[in-house]
Parts: structure tokens; C-alpha cells; sequence
């Protein structure tokens, strides 16, 4: 491989590689994807992985590329396939954690387990070795059964070397004290198996996830370690660029990100994973070129949404359950799952973030300090109003600050029933001052707390409007009616940032929040059918989950109305996952058949009943409306945007695994109408870069009684006047019932202007009833 300037990055297409799609699978595609337009395949991770794994999030072994996939040689003969179409590559990597599930897959965690303290990886991980951890100091591993299925525990010597083993797994043994007693060799290891709903952790995990275990980037000789072979990419010129996976878990972002800059050099294109929430700036000095883009999907979402529909949806929501859905019901929801959250899935984080405290601050008191309950409580209190995944970056240190004293002043108010809060309020605060070990846990604690109560549960647990509760996302927040100052922000702040609309990671595809997010423009429609459907609902079955399941339907509904058993799966399938995400009437670690039978009893009835269906081939040309429109916004607008494989072509994905299906490469033709969008556009980012990263913004402005419905911009290069004007239909079923465009114009300014989906030319003051006759979008180029 030659080494080189990476190649400027203008659009990428998300490619998920795994055992069914290898390296030699994705160069098969170049040609195709080169004709598409795109300047760079982005491959999810390419590091060795726990075997079969779809995702390979769960790298096992970060020193070597993957053998599943074709090695390092399969990504060398990728990288050149890529490169003679003069495409390029960029790489998604895992910082954060290692996947630990299948221990003898982990070099480095074997180690660990069979060494102990002792190992030369001891240091890699995580790990809190502290006698009060509650496995006597050793690390613990929840994979038994029950405390009784310990007996299941037995010594294997038929292998190269002696293991204990559990059923399938398999665990090394380090200390040898002779015989064969399974019990007593196990006690003898420097680790314990232990139930797997014990409430002992003595490793920081990736959230709540067991098999992924936090590593230590922040240590030189761990960041060495483990991003050898990802600085190789860029020193022999095989990778562009990365995607850097959930920064904020680490202990110092901010310190990683200028270590890999300085590994990957000044030229590449660097994004992060990072949430921000509403109204939250991304922090100006990291050295990247933005996130990935749920904030762009939030501000392309709200866009679309008919801010008049909130009342009427708000309606049926409280008619059903009680609440309107809007901010007050939903913040005391938050508020108590993540009490029960912090002090249950995440206690041993909590419990070892107050050691932390107690051992780095200084008692006020003679008496000594509070009792480490009242840590708890206090950093409780404290993370679960921390309204971002964590609060330590200096662009938010006001707004910290201005958190820090309403919790204190809100802990002293409990002085009264709880003595001592203030007390332990001020020596954990005092304790995060200082640098150390709680300056780092708290705000990995903030952020793990904040994903596992909004958008792993609550996004669950309410169901006003389904398409606002995505990652990033707010479902009180109907968005803005005006989005150009979010996009001129972008435009102006973070113009190479990658902007999206569908992820590995998405609770559902972009289509389908597109579809449901029309409902916004007819509530009582909607709700004459949910109403009717809401009275037919099992008993067992609450509301909120009833809505939930029903708006879910509603969006991946065939126009057609023929409902497959292949849709029926891969509903059900995904209502399973809902349903114990939301942890209402059941939960994954204690499913309840009957309330699940109850939601998969109204699905089929909503099938059975062709409950949708008329209502579908009424609103399904809107939604398609919507899809074009938005993905129009996203690929001529500031950023530089990523097409999740398959979503050049209607799909109605929902959350994972069922949006990592295998693509239909087949199913590709010059006449859909979306892909041709997608084509046109990104041939046009490809043809006059300029235009777009970097490039100007401005917004476009109707006249006329339509005007609203109008939203566009115009692109062009920094330094020149604009070239490009991207226009898109919004509210097209207000539009439609209110007597479509009549005499709606845009003026375009000097010059004619051809748009390169019809090959229409216009100039001047355009009617658009003439410019979106064959399409609810158009991309005009200036002659």
C-alpha cells in the first residue's frame, strides 16, 4: 500500500460488515457504490471480533484485522479496489471496550484471568481490585445461572491446557492446587463467577453490557497498544478517515482524541459518536471534524413535523394514558427510572464512583465523613439532572456550574430527612475538583445513566409522536418551525461534521419516521383510528405500550395492505425487543409471557384486521414525500452526509439487529425515485465540492399563500455567489388539502437554473407549482 494525503472526504456510504459481508463482498460493490457518487466506503469495525458477530463491537483482539472478514491482506485488496474508483475508506473503531463474553477469544482478558493483578494486561482494563468490591477483590464475572448452578462448574483437562468449565464457556485456571475439585480450584483463581443478576461488577462495562469491558486508552502504553494497527491504516495509506465509537465513556476524551489526532496526522477526517442533546454545543477545541449526526437527523426531523398537530396528538396520548407526553410527565419518568437505574443496572459504577469520592476529599466533619450511602444518593441526585451525556467539556462549563449549585441547593432541602446530604454533597463535589479518579467516573457514570434511562427505556415507555424518540432526540420537542439558524450554524461551525439519517443504532429507519412523522399533519385522522383500535387492545396490554406498537405498525405498514410472514417476524421480533426495553410489563431479566403474549395478540389483530390499511394508501404518498425531502436536505446541505447502506431505496427498518438485514444488491435501478435522488445529488457533491463542505448557505423564501410549505437553500463555494439550490416540499398533506401551490412562487435571482432530476430550466420567479410537477423536490444548478 502507498502511504499519501488522505483523500478529502465529501460523502460516504455505511457498509456492515461481518461473516455474510466480507472485504471481498464490499469490493465487489465499488463499482457500483463509485457510480453512486459517494467519495468513501465507511466500514463498521474491522478489528478482530467475538466470531459470528454481525456488528464487531465486540472486538476481541484490537492488534489484528479481522480473519472473518479476509484478514489484513482482504482489507490491503479492498482498500485498492476502492482506490482505482477513486474512492477511499473510512473506519469505524471501539475505543472504549473490548468483547470479554468469550474469554479464550480474548487474548489479553485470558491473560488477565489467569495472572490476575499479576498480568502484563492487568493495567489494559477497567478493573476495581478494591477488597470492598464485592468479590473480596477479585475480579467478578456474572455468568452463572443462579448462586446454585455453581455446581455446574467442572475442570476440563482433555484440552492442551486444564480450564473450568460452564456448560459452554470456558475459564482459565491460573493457580493450581491439585485434584479435581471444581469448587475449590475456582476459589483458588484471581477471578469468581458469580449469578448474572448479582449485583457485583468489579469491571467498568460498556453501559450495562457484561460481555464488554471497559479499557484503559487513557493509560500511553494501552493507547499504543490497542491503536497500533489503526495508525498503520494511515501510515500505509489504506484508510481517509475514522468514526470513533462512544467517546464519552472514556476517562478523558478530550486527551484521546488529541493523542489519536496526532496518530493519524492533521488530514484525517476524524468523527465522533457524540449525543448531544437539544440545544447542546459540541465542544469547538476537540480536534475533529464533528459527530456522526443524530443532532443533524433531530434538525432534519423537526424540519419536517407540523408543529399545529402537537395538540391533537398530545390529546390521545392523554386520553389513553393519562398524560399528554409532553415535557412535565415525561421529566418525572426520567427522573425516577433513573433513580432505580443508578441504584440497580448501574450500582456497581455508582458504589465505585463514591469509594472514589471518599478516598480523594477531605471530611469537613470530626465525626468523619457521611456514610457512602449518602455518596450515593448525593451523585445520584446530581448525574440524574445532568441533562448531557456528561457535563466536564468546557463549552459547558456554565451551564455545569449553574447544575452544580441548584443540586446543592436542592440536596440542602433534604438536610432535614436525610442528615448529612449537604455534607456528602460538598465532598463528592469537592472530590471532582480535584482531577482524579472521580473527575473521570462521574461523568462516565452521567453518561452511561443518561442512555440507559432516555433512550434504551423511556423512548419505550411514551408515545406521542414515535419519530422524535431517536438517539439525540426529544420526544416533548416538536423542533423548531424555522430550521435554517441549525443549519446555517453547521454551515458556518462544523461543515465537514458527518450529517445522517439512518445509523446501525436507529431505533427505525429513516422512511419510517418519515411516514409516521406525517401524522403530525393529521392528528384527528390518527386518532380515529387509534381510537378504535385502542378499545380492541388486550387488557393485559397497557396503553402507552398499545400507542407505541400501533404508530410502530402505522409506519412499516405495505401500502399495498399485503401483510407477509416475513413482516410479521420481523414485527414481533421487534416488538419483543420494545416491550422489554420499556420495562413496563416486562423486562429482559424478568419477561413476563403474559404481558408479551398480550402485545403480540394486538399485533396479529391489527393484521388480521387490516387495521391500517386505508389509512396507509391515504398517507403513505406524504411519508414518501417526507423521505425525499429530508434526504434531499441532508445530502445538499452543510456536512458531509452518510448514506446507511440500502436507504438509497425505500426501506422500513426498525431497530437493531433488524436494520443490519442483509442488503438487497439486486434490487437496485436507475428508475426509483429516491435512489435517484441520491445519485443526482451526490454526483453533484462529487462534481462541485466547493459548493458543499466548506461552501456558503443561505435560506430560500417563498411568496405566495403556499409559501410555508417551501423549504430550501442555496449552496455555493465561499467565495463566489451560489450554484446550488436544493428545494423541498414540506406538509404536503396540508399542502394538498389546502389547494397544493396555486400561486406560490421562489425567486431564484439572475440566471437560469436547471434541475438536474427533471432537466427542467427556470429562471426568475418560478412557480412552484411548476418546479415540483413531477417530484416534491428539486436540485437546481445554475447555468
Amino acid at each position: 500500500m502507498a502511504s499519501g494525503v488522505p483523500r478529502p472526504v465529501g460523502a460516504t456510504y455505511r457498509l456492515q460488515l461481518g461473516p455474510s459481508f466480507t472485504f471481498e463482498d464490499a469490493a465487489r460493490r465499488v463499482p457500483y457504490l463509485a457510480d453512486l457518487g459517494v467519495t468513501h466506503l465507511y466500514l463498521s469495525p474491522v478489528l478482530e471480533a467475538v466470531r459470528g458477530s454481525t456488528h464487531g463491537y465486540d472486538v476481541t483482539d484490537p492488534t489484528t484485522v479481522r480473519a472473518e472478514l479476509g484478514g489484513r491482506k482482504g482489507l490491503e485488496r479492498l482498500a485498492d479496489a476502492a482506490h482505482v474508483d477513486g474512492l477511499g475508506l473510512v473506519i469505524d473503531i471501539v475505543p472504549n471496550h473490548l468483547g470479554v463474553g468469550r474469554p479464550e477469544q480474548n487474548p489479553w482478558w485470558w491473560d488477565l484471568l489467569t495472572h490476575g493483578r499479576k498480568s502484563a494486561f492487568a493495567r489494559y482494563f477497567d478493573i476495581d481490585w478494591d477488597p470492598r468490591n464485592g468479590a473480596g477483590g477479585k475480579l467478578a464475572l456474572p455468568v452463572l445461572a443462579s448462586e446454585e448452578d455453581a455446581a455446574a462448574i467442572v475442570v476440563d483437562r482433555t484440552g492442551p491446557e486444564p480450564v473450568l468449565r460452564y456448560h459452554d464457556r470456558v475459564f482459565p485456571i491460573g493457580r493450581e492446587v491439585g485434584g479435581t475439585d471444581a469448587e475449590r480450584i475456582h476459589y483458588a483463581q484471581p477471578y469468581r463467577l458469580v449469578p448474572w443478576d448479582s449485583p457485583v461488577r468489579s469491571y467498568r462495562r460498556f453501559f450495562t453490557v457484561d460481555d464488554l469491558a471497559a479499557v484503559r486508552v487513557e493509560d500511553p502504553e494501552v493507547f499504543a497498544a490497542t491503536h497500533a494497527e489503526i495508525g498503520s491504516w494511515f501510515a500505509d495509506g489504506i484508510a481517509d478517515g475514522l468514526r470513533v465509537d462512544h467517546p464519552d465513556g472514556l476517562a478523558d476524551p478530550a486527551a484521546y482524541l488529541r493523542r489519536l489526532r496526532a496518530l493519524t496526522g492533521a488530514d484525517a477526517w476524524i468523527v465522533i459518536e457524540k449525543i448531544l442533546e437539544p440545544r447542546e454545543p459540541l465542544e469547538p477545541a476537540l480536534p475533529v471534524a464533528g459527530t456522526t449526526g443524530y443532532d443533524a437527523l433531530r434538525e432534519l426531523g423537526h424540519a419536517l413535523l407540523d408543529p399545529d398537530g402537537e395538540v391533537g396528538l398530545s390529546a390521545l396520548h392523554e386520553r389513553w394514558t393519562g398524560d399528554d407526553g409532553a415535557s412535565g410527565a415525561l421529566h418525572a419518568a426520567r427522573t425516577v427510572l433513573a433513580d432505580d437505574l443508578a441504584r440497580g443496572d448501574l450500582g456497581p459504577e455508582l458504589r465505585r464512583l463514591a469509594r472514589a469520592a471518599l478516598r480523594e476529599s477531605t471530611p469537613k466533619s470530626l465525626a468523619g465523613p457521611p456514610p457512602q450511602s449518602l455518596i450515593e444518593a448525593a451523585a445520584v441526585r446530581w448525574a440524574r439532572d445532568t441533562r448531557f451525556y456528561r457535563d466536564d467539556y468546557p463549552v459547558l462549563a456554565q451551564a455545569a456550574a449553574r447544575l452544580r449549585e441548584d443540586v446543592r441547593t436542592r440536596t440542602q432541602e433534604c438536610e432535614h430527612d436525610e442528615p448529612g446530604s449537604a455534607d456528602a454533597f460538598d465532598l463528592l463535589a469537592e472530590a471532582r475538583d480535584r482531577g482524579a479518579e472521580t473527575a473521570a467516573r462521574f461523568p462516565q457514570f452521567t453518561g452511561a445513566l443518561t442512555a440507559k434511562t432516555v433512550e434504551d427505556t423511556l423512548f419505550y415507555r411514551t408515545a406521542r409522536l414515535i419519530s422524535l424518540q431517536e438517539v439525540g432526540g426529544a420526544p416533548s420537542d416538536f423542533g423548531p418551525s424555522d430550521p435554517h439558524p441549525a443549519f446555517a450554524r453547521r454551515a458556518a461551525e462544523w461543515s465537514a461534521a458527518m450529517t445522517t439519517l439512518s445509523t446501525h443504532d436507529t431505533k427505525r429507519g429513516e422512511d419510517v419516521r418519515a411516514r409516521i412523522g406525517v401524522l403530525s399533519q393529521c392528528p384527528g385522522d390518527w386518532s380515529a383510528v387509534a381510537d378504535r383500535w385502542m378499545l380492541l387492545r388486550p387488557t393485559q396490554l397497557d396503553p402507552v405500550t398499545g400507542l407505541f406498537l400501533l404508530q410502530t405498525a402505522f409506519g412499516v405498514w405495505p401500502e399495498d395492505g399485503a401483510i407477509t410472514d416475513e413482516l410479521r417476524a420481523r414485527l414481533h421480533a421487534y416488538a419483543e425487543k420494545a416491550m422489554r426495553e420499556g420495562r413496563i410489563g416486562t423486562s429482559w431479566t424478568a419477561p413476563d409471557s403474559a404481558f408479551e403474549a398480550a402485545g403480540h395478540t394486538f399485533l396479529d389483530a391489527l393484521f388480521d384486521g387490516a387495521a391500517l390499511s386505508d389509512l396507509v394508501a391515504r398517507l403513505a404518498p406524504h411519508g414518501r414525500s417526507d423521505s425525499l425531502a429530508q434526504k434531499l436536505l441532508q445530502l445538499a446541505g452543510p456536512g458531509v452526509p452518510d448514506v446507511y447502506q440500502g436507504t438509497e431505496r425505500w426501506e422500513d427498518s426498525l431497530v437493531d439487529p433488524d436494520n443490519r438485514r442483509p442488503v438487497d444488491w439486486s434490487a437496485a435501478h436507475d428508475d426509483h425515485p429516491k435512489q435517484r435522488l441520491v445519485r443526482t445529488a451526490l454526483r453533484l457533491r462529487r462534481e462541485r465540492p466547493g459548493s458543499f463542505v466548506g461552501g456558503s448557505y443561505a435560506p430560500v423564501l417563498a411568496e405566495g399563500p403556499a409559501a410555508d410549505h417551501l423549504l430550501g437553500f442555496l449552496r455555493g463555494p465561499s467565495d463566489g455567489a451560489p450554484d446550488v439550490a436544493a428545494l423541498a416540499t414540506r406538509w404536503s398533506l396540508r399542502l394538498e388539502r389546502g389547494g397544493g401551490w396555486r400561486d406560490t412562487r421562489v425567486d431564484l435571482g439572475d440566471g437560469r437554473w436547471t434541475d438536474r432530476l427533471t432537466g427542467h430550466v427556470v429562471a426568475g420567479r418560478a412557480a412552484l407549482g411548476d418546479l415540483f410537477l413531477e417530484h416534491p423536490v428539486a436540485l437546481l444548478v445554475r447555468e
